[in-house]
């Protein structure tokens, strides 16, 4: 990062995008982006191709960056001084980690993949096929470090050692340990889940009907990351917090609706495997499944459930369930806009399905009409 400036002049910068701008990628700025078909281009820094893509909703302290494999190369030795959960969009490779404990981790992944390497570790990614390229998405908190540090050496070029991450060895090789706490709250600590679509989730019906849930420990990182089901013909219950919870699409197809306090109408997203997207500071949003089997989405944010790092968010994480007319964060059905349950039933009717929401509603003919008129 160059800020060749007068000392004088330094006034109101932004150090995150002023490196950013300098790295030679494109850089998305959208509400909502299909992963799988932005433009990337050289990285020289990541020795692969990749682009930044910044959401309307990240906040201050988190983005995406997404980085492409050409067939049969690898990226070049990385580390740095931020944490970052990857999530793999499309194609097979292996990751090589040189843990804080001096331990060279090797594993294979695949489409769906999640995996953290420990902070400031070494490691390298390689593209396992010889025709077909391999894209990742990586959630970070670099914004919050550049910020916050300002130097760019410091970040990538720092060869201090956290001992204290790396966790166990099985954990680099798919297992884990299961942190039974309460509902919505349990989580698994590893470094690596081969597949996120096939993963056990529990069961938190309090979420919305069918809903499952687990919170995910990565690397003993601040980053959150959680992966939350609705089964066929549900949806959950409408909820907001704060910025920078960027949604991955994991599995199935819906949409989601979201609108700020006293909005008239709402926005409609749209989302399959390769598309995320990140709800603004505040805005309320509730999400949809409308195919035949059950839909998963990945997210992932500054504070986890083991460090939440802000009031804000350890507040969220012991009240998520607190009723919004209480001043907390949820929906519940009987509260939500009439035109919600109408909406998802004509959804349903076009794909040919079954309402699963009899439990919560009453979708009688004369009821639905009357709503939706």
């Amino acid at each position: 990062m160059v800020m060749e400036t007068d000392h004088a002049k330094k006034f109101l910068l932004d150090p995150y995008m002023d490196w950013a701008k300098g790295e030679g990628v494109p850089i998305i700025d959208d509400f909502a982006v299909d992963m799988l078909a932005i433009e990337t281009k050289p990285w020289d820094r990541f020795g692969m191709n990749g682009a930044f893509v910044h959401l309307k909703g990240r906040g201050d302290f988190v983005a995406i960056q997404c980085l492409e494999i050409a067939p049969g190369e690898s990226s070049a030795p990385m580390r740095h001084l931020y944490d970052e959960v990857f999530y793999v969009l499309e194609g097979h490779g292996n990751a090589t980690i040189q843990g804080p404990d001096g331990i060279e981790h090797s594993f294979e992944w695949g489409p769906r993949s999640v995996f953290a390497p420990p902070l400031n570790s070494e490691y390298r990614l390689f593209n396992g096929s010889g025709s077909e390229r391999a894209r990742l998405a990586s959630g970070n908190n670099l914004p919050m470090m550049m910020n916050l540090i300002h130097n760019e050496d410091f970040i990538f070029k720092n060869d201090y050692s956290f001992t204290d991450r790396a966790g166990k060895e099985s954990w680099f090789t798919g297992e884990g340990e299961m942190i039974e706490i309460k509902s919505g709250s349990h989580m698994w600590e590893t470094n690596f889940i081969p597949d996120l679509a096939g993963f056990a989730l529990k069961e938190w019906e309090e979420r919305g009907a069918g809903s499952s849930n687990l919170k995910l420990i990565l690397a003993d990182s601040v980053m959150h990351a959680h992966s939350s089901e609705m089964s066929v013909g549900t949806y959950k219950k409408g909820h907001r917090h704060g910025p920078g919870a960027h949604v991955f699409a994991v599995n199935g197809e819906g949409y989601s609706l979201l609108w700020f306090d006293g909005d008239k109408e709402f926005i409609r997203h749209e989302w399959r495997h390769g598309w995320v997207f990140t709800p603004p500071d505040g805005m309320f949003h509730q999400h949809f499944n409308t195919c035949d089997h059950p839909a998963r989405y990945l997210a992932v944010s500054l504070g986890s459930h083991r460090y939440p790092v802000t009031a804000q968010k350890r507040s969220r994480k012991t009240s998520a369930l607190a009723n919004v007319d209480e001043g907390g964060w949820q929906i519940e059905y009987e509260q939500q806009d009439p035109r919600i349950h109408p909406i998802f039933l004509e959804e349903l009717a076009k794909h040919g399905l079954k309402s699963g929401m009899g439990k919560y509603f009453d979708e009688t003919n004369n009821q639905i009409k009357a709503a939706a008129d």
